[in-house]
C-alpha cells in the first residue's frame, strides 16, 4: 500500500501560481502512477492531471491544459502539479492519488482506479 501526502495549497489571486506537491511512501511508491483530482464545494471530485510512473506519459483535463504541468521526481518519491494563470473556478480541495503499476507509460484518470489517496490540500483563487 502506498501512502500519499499533499502540500502546497494556499490562497492566491486570479492569474497567480501555485505548485502542489505529493509525497509518496511505502512499498513500490516509485512504481506508482499518480494523478491529481479536485473537488469544489457542492461538486463531484474531478480528474485534473495524471502521470505515469516513469514520468514520460501525462494527461490533463481540458480546462487546465496549457496552465498546469504535472511532473515527478522519483528520487524524492514526489509528484508535483504546477498551476499557472489560476482562475476562481480552480478553487477546490486538491487530492493526490497513487496506483502501483509496472507498466511504464500507463496513467489513470478515473477515481475508482486508485486505492491510495491523500487528505487533500485547499486551493483558493480570488478574483
Amino acid at each position: 500500500q502506498v501512502q500519499v501526502v499533499e502540500s502546497g495549497g494556499g490562497s492566491v489571486q486570479a492569474g497567480g501560481s501555485l505548485t502542489l506537491s505529493c509525497l509518496a511512501s511505502g512499498r513500490a511508491s516509485s512504481s506508482s502512477a499518480m494523478s491529481w483530482f479536485r473537488q469544489a464545494p457542492g461538486k463531484e471530485r474531478e480528474f485534473v492531471a495524471a502521470i505515469s510512473w516513469n514520468g514520460r506519459a501525462t494527461w490533463y483535463t481540458e480546462s487546465v491544459k496549457g496552465r498546469c504541468t504535472i511532473s515527478r521526481d522519483n528520487a524524492k518519491n514526489t509528484a508535483y502539479l504546477q498551476m499557472n494563470s489560476l482562475r476562481p473556478e480552480d478553487t477546490a480541495v486538491y487530492y493526490c492519488a497513487a496506483k502501483v503499476t509496472y507498466a511504464s507509460y500507463t496513467y489513470y484518470t478515473t477515481a475508482n482506479d486508485f486505492d491510495s489517496w491523500g487528505q487533500g490540500t485547499q486551493v483558493t483563487v480570488s478574483s
